[in-house]
């Protein structure tokens, strides 16, 4: 599982037109994908960090303040750019298996006690975003 977390003063998706999601900060915007594999300890490992991780100002955490956090799918993060011009998305798995995944995460902030808002899974979002800072971190569980 890969999450680009970025530190915002303010963020929101949006479908055709519609807003899906939105929150006032300080928060943190979270582009998420999934991989083949991807289980429970993903799902468990990746909502805490994001949720304890000391990214807000005066190294506070989103725990700390109870800041919102915006949860946006994003299976171009398992993209693979090194071949040719046109990206491969093999890495990123399906949408049968990557939407419960999806869901379990923003379940699994919610529980740990974040205000969570979402996009639309699968659909063409619009994402409009003040950073602040900037910060954007990104965490795979790979690499953990």
């Amino acid at each position: 599982m890969r999450a680009v977390v970025q530190r915002v003063l303010s963020a929101r998706v949006s479908v055709e037109g519609e807003v899906t999601g939105a929150i006032e900060g300080p928060g943190l915007l979270v582009y998420l994908g999934v991989t083949h594999g991807d289980g429970q300890d993903e799902v468990v490992w990746t909502s805490r960090k994001i949720w304890e991780l000391r990214l807000l100002r005066e190294e506070r955490s989103a725990s700390d303040v109870g800041a919102p956090v915006l949860v946006v799918s994003q299976f171009t993060l398992y993209g693979d750019a090194r071949k040719g011009r046109r990206p491969t998305w093999q890495a990123a798995a399906p949408g049968p298996v990557s939407e419960p995944t999806y869901d379990a995460v923003c379940a699994e902030l919610e529980r740990l006690g974040a205000h969570v808002e979402r996009g639309r899974f699968g659909a063409d979002m619009r994402v409009e975003s003040v950073n602040d800072g900037p910060v954007t971190l990104i965490l795979d569980t790979a690499e953990r």
